[in-house]
């Protein structure tokens, strides 16, 4: 396995070489005029879309003239190292990049609308998604050994929040809608150890998980859930959106910024650390009807 992660390496290795051919002032068709290929190949390999090869990073490091020594080894480096398997490549994962990422950073900001967040599900809890019925007969139905495969990968990723003092510890800060502890997923028995983790997650010192609940009102990110990743040496972070329409991965510092900017409005609008701790108990032990409960002497009602 690489040291690191192979998915980041790739994105060092296309950013570096982009930053090489717009400070020699090449565009991306007389690069690859002088590389012999296609200019979309240029355009991949700078999107991290495509992996280059040591040929292609030897040629380029003599078309933009990169006669550091030390320089060209680090850009082999990233190359040798981006074609190496990360542990989530064998499993066929359609959100692959984003395990790639994930397993490098060192915090993840996470908001969802609607589900627990994969770092912090149970086996049961994802293993209830993945049989949930699907919405058109068009989309391929998992069979019993795929959602094993995919529970598994899932429980694995969880590995990052448990590496006490190791390097590869995540962060974790996890804001929810109320309306999460609320969704009964796979059965009421299920939800019902899904909460009881998430409580137990929640003691744990790298992470923290906040509940807006359904008193908070409309809140900014109502139809949206996002990821925001962030990394170590000053690396640029990158938010993760997902929806129907497919998967987006932003990076221009203006696009994270506006979402760090919403996280941070949904976090001073949820409840506090303990706060959330105590709905979400309260959440498990009610089973209908109003809930009412008390946050440092002013009662809130949230239904």
């Amino acid at each position: 396995m690489a040291e690191g992660s192979p998915t980041v390496r790739r994105r060092q290795l296309a950013s570096a070489l982009r930053r090489l051919r717009l400070d020699k002032g090449l565009t991306v068709e007389q690069v690859a005029e002088l590389l012999m290929c296609s200019a979309s190949k240029v355009s991949r390999m700078e999107t991290a879309q495509r992996a280059a090869t040591l040929r292609d990073v030897r040629d380029l490091c003599d078309i933009y003239g990169v006669s550091d020594q030390a320089e060209r080894v680090r850009l082999m480096t990233l190359a040798r190292q981006a074609k190496e398997q990360g542990w989530w490549q064998s499993f066929g994962l359609p959100y692959s990049t984003y395990i790639g990422l994930e397993a490098e950073a060192v915090a993840v900001k996470d908001f969802d609308s609607a589900v627990v967040p994969g770092l912090l599900q149970t086996a049961d809890y994802a293993r209830a998604l993945y049989e949930a019925p699907l919405p058109e007969p068009s989309i391929p139905i998992l069979t019993p050994e795929l959602i094993d495969q995919q529970v598994a990968a899932r429980l694995r990723r969880q590995d990052l929040l448990s590496r006490a003092g190791d390097r590869s510890e995540l962060r974790l800060h996890a804001v929810m809608d109320e309306a999460v502890l609320r969704r009964v997923i796979g059965s009421p028995a299920v939800m019902d150890d899904q909460l009881t983790h998430l409580i137990e997650m929640s003691r744990e010192r790298n992470v923290t998980i906040q509940i807006v609940p359904y008193s908070a009102g409309a809140h900014p990110a109502l139809d949206s859930t996002f990821n925001i990743l962030e990394f170590a040496d000053g690396a640029p972070s990158v938010v993760y959106v997902e929806g129907l329409v497919g998967k987006i991965y932003l990076e221009r510092p203006d696009e994270v910024e506006r979402y760090l900017k919403v996280f941070g409005w949904l976090s001073d609008m949820a409840l506090s650390p303990g706060q959330s701790a105590e709905l979400m108990s309260a959440a498990r032990s009610s089973s209908t009807g109003p809930l009412t409960v008390a946050y440092g002497g002013v009662l809130k009602n949230l239904h």
